[in-house]
């Protein structure tokens, strides 16, 4: 029987050769993202970044126009189709790698599919427009569902759980639901536990350790833990300086059995990729 990566993999077009964890570079066309806002937020820059991340391996690009750091306002649809669609579009026709256009919004996901997109990422997993669901659905993109509690403004204001293992995976649950009724392709679906996305440092641990677990839903996992905060908190240090807290957490995601890793730092996250599914390719 097809595993529910491998039918992912078919359904957004990534090679079905290993590695067997896919990396999805991010291309952040915005002013002021966490990490990397402003440096690539012309459409020459960005596509320079892009083409990049694609020599370098990464089997996705995902292009997004508007910041969900924490504490980040709203972009406007308008502004935000500005920032993407012509990015997208050169990115189509040079980067030879599939795109995913990075939005919780239907009219710039429908924008960035007609520019090229294969695949939406919602970081709000349809809890804050649900028609988002219908884009993916009439196109039969892929579609990821991203956790997350509140809004990018108000997510780190005190998040709470009372068993942040089981209220994710029933959140996201419900996520699934909403998209399978409204028509989106079991086979392009992948989860996200959003680390980061209202969560504590305790509950980000908590969901890396127990990863595996959330297969229970039967959809691949993506996993974004790329510079974020919570490593910072760990290591007492810069977002510029948490590449090397970055790769233990993406090692273990592999471990957990991860289907992608949302990543900055393609040739580095790539090649301990490879070293950590070399060694679990020695326990089978």
């Amino acid at each position: 029987m097809t595993s529910p990566g491998a039918r992912l993999r078919s359904h957004w077009n990534l090679p079905d050769s290993p590695p067997s964890t896919a990396l999805m570079g991010i291309v952040n066309v915005t002013p002021d993202s966490f990490f990397d806002g402003g440096k690539y937020d012309s459409t020459e820059t960005a596509v320079e970044q892009g083409l990049r991340l694609a020599s370098e391996g990464a089997h996705i690009l995902d292009v997004g126009g508007e910041s969900t750091r924490p504490g980040s306002g709203e972009v406007s649809y308008e502004e935000e189709i500005a920032r993407v669609v012509p990015v997208l579009k050169e990115l189509h026709r040079r980067a030879g790698v599939p795109l995913s256009i990075d939005t919780r919004k239907s009219a710039v996901a429908a924008a960035g599919v007609s520019a090229g997109a294969r695949v939406i990422n919602d970081v709000t997993a349809l809890t804050h427009d649900p028609d988002l669901a219908r884009v993916a659905a009439s196109n039969d993109t892929g579609l990821v569902l991203s956790h997350i509690r509140g809004t990018p403004k108000t997510m780190q204001s005190q998040p709470h759980y009372d068993n942040v293992l089981q209220d994710v995976r029933d959140d996201l649950a419900r996520s699934l639901d909403l998209a399978l009724r409204a028509g989106v392709s079991e086979a392009g679906i992948a989860i996200d536990p959003g680390i980061g996305f209202g969560k504590t440092l305790k509950h980000n641990l908590i969901l890396i350790r127990h990863l595996f677990e959330l297969r229970s839903l039967g959809f691949p996992i993506l996993l974004g833990p790329s510079r974020k905060s919570f490593l910072g908190s760990l290591l007492d240090l810069p977002v510029e300086k948490r590449l090397e807290g970055t790769i233990a957490v993406c090692t273990w995601a592999v471990h957990e059995g991860a289907d992608l890793l949302r990543i900055h730092d393609v040739k580095e996250v790539g090649r301990a990729v490879r070293v950590a599914e070399a060694i679990a390719a020695e326990g089978v």
